[in-house]
C-alpha cells in the first residue's frame, strides 16, 4: 500500500492538462489586402480548417480600404493559396466550405464609418458565439495599432472584460522602435483592453523546433544537469539569411538587424535556452521565467558596446548563384546609409546558473546560408591525455539545436579512428525531426492562431518581456550613437559576415561554428 502511494507521488507531474478548447468566434483581419494576410494568415486558417482543428462555425472578416466584394476577395485568396499553400494542391470541396465563412468589410482604419459597418456585420452573425467572441488581428503598421484599438472601443466592438464572450487583440511585430515607444504603445492598448486580452505575436515562437527547446531541456535529465556554468564554456545563437533586403529597403532603413531580429527572435530564443525551469507548463509561469532571464542579461555601457558588439553591412556579392547588389544600392536605401544588416553580440547573464558564461548572438542578411541554430559548447577535457597527441583534432563536446532548416539535434563528441594506434576525430550523433516523425509540421502561424482562438498566451509576448528586450537593445544603440560604420564592418554578400565578428570571439579563444546544411 505504501509502495503504491509512493509511486503515485513520484509519477505526479505538473503538465498543463487543462488545455483550452478552440471556441466558435469571428476573426477580423485588419490589413486584409496586405502581404501577411495572403502569404501567412489565410493559408494558416485554411490548413487549420482542412485539418478539422477549427470549430465548425467560425467566420473571417477582412477589413481594408480597397473596394472589394466577398466574392472578389475570396477569389484573391484562392489564388494566394495556390501560391503559398505548403501541402500541395488546394482541395476544391474544402475551399468551398472555407470560403463560405469569409467576408469582406471596406473601411478606412482611421474613420468611424468602416467600424460601424463592421459592427453591423458582426451583429448580424447567426449565433451568439459568433457575435460575442471576437479575435481582432492587426496585420498593419504598428503606428496604427492604437488607432484601431480606439476605433474598436468606440464602436463597442472591443471591451475590457465583456459581459458575454471574449474580445482579443493580436498585434504583430515590430512592437515599438525603442523602450520609450514600446511603453507608449503598451499604454495606448491597455486603455481599451486588459493585458490578458493582448496577444503580441512573434511568429518565431510558433516554430515547432523553438517550442521543443523547453521539452528537450526539462524532460531530459542528462542534459539539464550540464546546463550551467560548471559544464558550459559558451553558447552561440545564429539566425542567418541568404536574401538581401530586396524591396524592404525602406523598412530596413528604419529598423536594421538589431531591431528587426535581435530585439525579438534572438532574445526570445536566448530566454528559452537559458531560463530556469518554470513551476508548471502554463503560460504565466513560463513567461515569468523568460522575464527573469531577460532582466538578468547585463546591460551594456556605451564604452562596452565597442568591445562586445559588432555591426556590419553587406557589399555586392553572389549568394547561391544569385548576384546581390550593395546594401546601399538597394531600393529605398540611402546612398551613405549606416544601417546594419549584420550584428553580433557578446552578452552575459548575471545569475547563479550562467555567471561568467558568454552568449554569442549573430544575425545577418545576404549571408552564406539561411539557418537558425543554437550551439551549446561544453568545456574541454583537461589537457593531460589526448591533447598533446591529437591537437586540434580533439574538439570540445557540443550540442546543436537546429531550428531551421534540417530541424533536429546533434551531439558532437570525439571518437577513435579505426585501426592501430590512438587517433581521434570529432564525430556526431544526429536526430532529425523529419526522419523520426515524418509528419506534416504545422506552420508557425497555424499554431499561434489556434492558441489565440483558445486564449492560450504561452507563445505570445507579455508587456514586461517586450520592455526588458528593448532595454537590452537600447543599451547597444546608445553605444552606437553618433558613430558611422567602421571600415572593417563591410562584408561581401555570400560570406558569413565581417571579419570583426570573428575577432569578437577570437579575443576569448572562441570561434564561430558555421551551420552545416544537409544537401
Amino acid at each position: 500500500m505504501h509502495r503504491t502511494e509512493d509511486m503515485d507521488e513520484l509519477m505526479t507531474c505538473r503538465l498543463d492538462h487543462h488545455r483550452r478548447q478552440v471556441e466558435v468566434a469571428t476573426v477580423v483581419i485588419f490589413g486584409a489586402s496586405g502581404d501577411l494576410t495572403s502569404r501567412k494568415l489565410i493559408p494558416a486558417l485554411y490548413q487549420l480548417y482542412a485539418g478539422g482543428q477549427l470549430p465548425e462555425d467560425f467566420r473571417v472578416i477582412g477589413f481594408a480600404r480597397r473596394d472589394k466584394t466577398d466574392e472578389s476577395w475570396r477569389a484573391e485568396l484562392r489564388e494566394a493559396l495556390d501560391r503559398y499553400s505548403r501541402t500541395g494542391p488546394v482541395d476544391e470541396v474544402l475551399f468551398t466550405g472555407f470560403a463560405e465563412r469569409i467576408h469582406y468589410c471596406r473601411g478606412d482604419l482611421a474613420e468611424t464609418d468602416g467600424y460601424t459597418k463592421l459592427a453591423g456585420m458582426i451583429a448580424a452573425m447567426p449565433t451568439p458565439e459568433l457575435r460575442e467572441n471576437r479575435l481582432f488581428y492587426l496585420a498593419t503598421s504598428p503606428s496604427q495599432f492604437g488607432i484601431i484599438a480606439e476605433q474598436l472601443h468606440e464602436a463597442n466592438l472591443l471591451e475590457r472584460g465583456p459581459a458575454a464572450g471574449w474580445h482579443r487583440l493580436v498585434v504583430e511585430k515590430p512592437f515599438g522602435r525603442d523602450l520609450s515607444s514600446a511603453s507608449a504603445l503598451n499604454q495606448e492598448l491597455i486603455r481599451h483592453a486588459h493585458e490578458q486580452q493582448i496577444f503580441r505575436i512573434d511568429h518565431y515562437l510558433g516554430k515547432e523546433t523553438v517550442q521543443n527547446i523547453l521539452m528537450f531541456r526539462f524532460s531530459n535529465s542528462i542534459f539539464e544537469r550540464l546546463w550551467n556554468r560548471d559544464a558550459v564554456d559558451h553558447v552561440q545563437i545564429t539566425v542567418s539569411e541568404k536574401l538581401g533586403v530586396g524591396r524592404r529597403g525602406g523598412y530596413y532603413e528604419e529598423s536594421g538587424a538589431l531591431r528587426d531580429m535581435v530585439q525579438n527572435h534572438l532574445l526570445q530564443v536566448l530566454a528559452l535556452i537559458a531560463m530556469e525551469p518554470p513551476v508548471a507548463l502554463d503560460a504565466e509561469p513560463i513567461r515569468d521565467e523568460k522575464v527573469k532571464l531577460l532582466s538578468a542579461v547585463r546591460r551594456l555601457l556605451p564604452e562596452q558596446v565597442a568591445k562586445q558588439v559588432v555591426r556590419g553591412q553587406y557589399r555586392a556579392g553572389v549568394v547561391a548563384g544569385q548576384a546581390i547588389p550593395d546594401y546601399r544600392a538597394e531600393e529605398k536605401v540611402a546612398t551613405g546609409s549606416d544601417t546594419e544588416t549584420f550584428v553580433a553580440l557578446k552578452l552575459f547573464i548575471d545569475n547563479w546558473r550562467w555567471a561568467g558564461v558568454p552568449f554569442y548572438l549573430r544575425t545577418g542578411k545576404a549571408l552564406a546560408e539561411s539557418a537558425s541554430e543554437v550551439r551549446v559548447q561544453f568545456k574541454p577535457t583537461p589537457n593531460v591525455l589526448f591533447a598533446a597527441q591529437c591537437g586540434p583534432r580533439l574538439d570540445a563536446n557540443s550540442l546543436t539545436l537546429r531550428l531551421q532548416p534540417d530541424e533536429g539535434i546533434t551531439l558532437h563528441f570525439n571518437g577513435k579512428i579505426p585501426g592501430v594506434g590512438i587517433g581521434l576525430r570529432p564525430v556526431r550523433m544526429h536526430f532529425s525531426y523529419d526522419s523520426e516523425f515524418g509528419a506534416y509540421t504545422p506552420e508557425a502561424y497555424e499554431r499561434l492562431l489556434l492558441d489565440a482562438l483558445s486564449g492560450d498566451p504561452t507563445l505570445f509576448i507579455r508587456r514586461d518581456e517586450v520592455e526588458q528586450a528593448w532595454e537590452i537593445v537600447d543599451s547597444v544603440r546608445a553605444g552606437w550613437e553618433g558613430q558611422g560604420m567602421a571600415d572593417d564592418a563591410f562584408y561581401p554578400a555570400g560570406s558569413w559576415g565581417p571579419e570583426c565578428a570573428d575577432q569578437l570571439l577570437a579575443r576569448a579563444g572562441h570561434a564561430w561554428r558555421e551551420p552545416q546544411i544537409q544537401r
